[in-house]
């Protein structure tokens, strides 16, 4: 046998690889791309949640765009003010206060308050729901209830109530994740401070909206004659509060004849001191 015949193609492979990777690696030198250090070390106090709130790809991408200057070292939403000052401390810049944000309904078109047309028996999914015909209830803005918003929400502050989520203040980091599964979009991402707001964002004049809903806004105008400081307009037959000239004096919620306005503050409130409650009475004495 002829073992020249059997070893010259092994040894002629193996040289052309071995040629073939000490220039891959001599490339790889060449041309690789400088790393910053800073971005792994920001990554490290980034939430890993990746639940895009930010708006970009994940926590990786959230990081590198920190470092570059492209982000402020506030910009993720799911960060709290130990994790910013650590990050700023990283940057060698000071780290400025950030409001919480939370995640607001603006519905209360529950099981009992908004009308059906049709019974719907599809998958539990809000966009399934949506493709058919709209969606079962008589309102084309209404929460549809079904708990994509839920589903969506890696931190368990949703709970589903009659066929509305509940958002539990206490738990929202206001990352966004919930309103970008809504596809009526009736999910907005507020300052915990904003105080009156309006929980119904139908477009409809006030006896459709009547007809399909007892708490939706049927854009009357009242909210808008009592408010004194010029901070309600109607837009396209719906109340709109600016924050910036609302004084919270609450005359807009003591006359809204459907009860659509309402002291967001109060329900944070409520439900910070629901959750108190449920966690004290878990306590084993």
């Amino acid at each position: 046998m002829d073992l020249s015949a059997i070893f010259s193609p092994v040894i002629a492979i193996g040289g052309m690889g071995l040629l073939f990777g000490v220039g891959l690696g001599i490339a790889a030198k060449k041309f690789a791309v400088p790393t910053d250090e800073r971005v792994e070390a920001v990554k490290e106090f980034l939430p890993g949640a990746n639940c895009g709130g930010c708006g970009l790809a994940g926590c990786e991408a959230m990081a590198k765009s920190i470092v570059t200057g492209e982000s402020n070292i506030n910009a993720c939403p799911v960060c709290n003010e130990a994790q910013i000052e650590a990050i700023a401390k990283i940057m060698g810049i000071a780290a400025s206060a950030s409001e919480k944000q939370i995640a607001v309904v603006s519905c209360k078109g529950n099981h009992v308050h908004a009308q059906l047309k049709y019974n719907y028996q599809g998958i539990a999914n809000c966009m399934d729901a949506h493709l058919i015909g709209g969606g079962p209830k008589v309102c084309a803005y209404g929460c549809l209830g079904y708990g994509s918003c839920q589903k969506a929400c890696t931190f368990g502050a949703i709970t589903m109530e009659e066929g509305l989520p509940i958002i539990h203040p206490e738990k929202c980091v206001g990352c966004g994740a919930c309103k970008n599964a809504c596809p009526r979009h009736i999910i907005e991402i507020l300052p915990m401070s904003t105080t009156y707001h309006v929980n119904c964002i139908s477009k409809d004049k006030g006896k459709e909206v009547k007809a399909a809903c007892e708490v939706g806004c049927i854009g009357c105008g009242i909210c808008v004659k009592q408010c004194e400081e010029g901070a309600i307009t109607l837009v396209d037959n719906h109340a709109v509060i600016e924050m910036t000239k609302c004084v919270s004096c609450g005359k807009c919620e003591a006359k809204c004849p459907t009860k659509a306005i309402s002291n967001l503050s109060e329900q944070v409130l409520k439900q910070e001191n629901n959750a108190i409650a449920a966690s004290s009475s878990s306590v084993v004495i």
